[in-house]
């Protein structure tokens, strides 16, 4: 008997009334929501529109659902469908029971999100760099609900960290009491990756989908040997266990991209934002991009009228008006062709640029007057 171990919990499964709260399904939404929290804070710092990745989560998160429980009851069919199967088939729908292979979760949310980016014109590496962090915190804390579950444990240990399992569960030994926390092995080693994967995101300015690589890589690394550890039935091949090649092929894959994506050098879409209009008359909505430049191209026009008018002279409001030439006033809209006729005949007579010419004739005109 070790010295000290972990006590796992009496139950997992709460009832408020006749509805029951199951711990798995709470650290599953529990994951979920601080993963878009930290995609949310990350994509805005980068330049994205706020809300991009909560929307984006609405495609996630069912697909990715999905995708988990499918690689599970593949992988693991024998629980469900084998002739000595510990589960009923109608079992393999039941979610809460716990069961989500974390490969189909990212390859079918990974699809999901790449709908959602096509209707944003959003890049998809760049996204995927955003929410890596996340995932893995998220990883990190849908662990516990297998310890609640008392699911997924490692094999006898005698260390102090040893995790008490009841001796009917499946997989354990007779005689044994403890065993490797597993869950708590990768909840650990996940979230030492997010704080990796961040700091490397800005040391080296990785883009281009190579964060989420390294998170791959990342992760396989660490569940290569915790899945050595576990002794829940699975498939073997060649004395490892399918999640362990599952893991060695993720991971040549991933450092693969990892170098095929550092020869990338274009930009990366994060969505486009309003930009403010000619002036500064303001931000153009984009559900009515064509009414409001309108308007702001009108605004800025009077914007001109106004600097180009001289200083001291105002105009009636909602009148266009005219100068006449040289000056000598408004011209009235509602006569424009008499005012401009006798502005131009007062001009003539007190033009102070007549010819020599006609002076002379005039200055002798007026002498012949004289004459007796």
């Amino acid at each position: 008997m070790p010295l000290a171990s972990i006590p796992s919990p009496s139950q997992g499964v709460w009832h408020l009334g006749v509805v029951p709260i199951r711990a798995y399904a709470l650290c599953i939404v529990l994951g979920v929501i601080v993963a878009v929290i930290m995609g949310e804070r990350r994509w805005r710092a980068r330049g994205g529109a706020p809300g991009t990745i909560v929307d984006l989560a609405v495609w996630a998160v069912p697909f990715g659902l999905v995708g988990g429980r499918l690689y599970h009851v593949i992988t693991d069919w024998q629980l469900y469908f084998g002739p000595d199967a510990p589960n009923e088939p109608i079992e393999a729908l039941f979610i809460w029971n716990g069961g989500l292979g974390i490969w189909g979760a990212v390859a079918l949310g990974a699809l999901g999100v790449w709908f959602g980016c096509r209707g944003r014109g959003i890049s998809l590496s760049a996204v995927a760099d955003t929410v890596a962090p996340g995932i893995a915190v998220a990883q990190a804390i849908g662990r516990w609900g297998n310890y609640f579950n008392q699911e997924l444990f490692g094999r006898p240990t005698d260390l102090p960290w040893g995790l008490e399992i009841d001796p009917d569960r499946p997989g354990t030994v007779p005689g044994e009491a403890t065993y490797h926390p597993t869950f708590l092995y990768e909840s650990i080693w996940d979230l030492g990756l997010a704080l990796v994967l961040i700091w490397a995101g800005r040391r080296f300015a990785l883009r281009h989908g190579r964060v989420f690589a390294l998170y791959v890589a990342g992760y396989t690394v660490g569940r290569f040997w915790i899945e050595g550890l576990r002794v829940d039935t699975a498939h073997h091949i060649l004395g490892l266990r399918l999640n362990q090649w599952t893991s060695i092929i993720l991971f040549v894959a991933a450092l693969a991209y990892f170098w095929y994506a550092g020869r990338k050098t274009g930009e990366e879409s994060v969505g486009v934002t309003p930009e403010p209009a000619p002036d500064g008359a303001g931000a153009v909505d984009p559900a009515h991009p064509s009414d409001e430049a309108d308007e702001a191209e009108r605004a800025g026009d009077a914007g001109e009228d106004r600097q180009d008018r001289p200083e001291g002279r105002a105009e009636p409001a909602g009148v266009a008006s005219e100068l006449a030439p040289d000056g000598a006033g408004a011209v009235d809209p509602a006569h424009p062709s008499d005012q401009a006729d006798e502005a131009e005949n007062a001009g003539a007579a007190g033009t102070p640029g007549a010819s020599r010419e006609e002076s002379a004739v005039r200055a002798t005109a007026e002498a012949e007057k004289e004459r007796p």
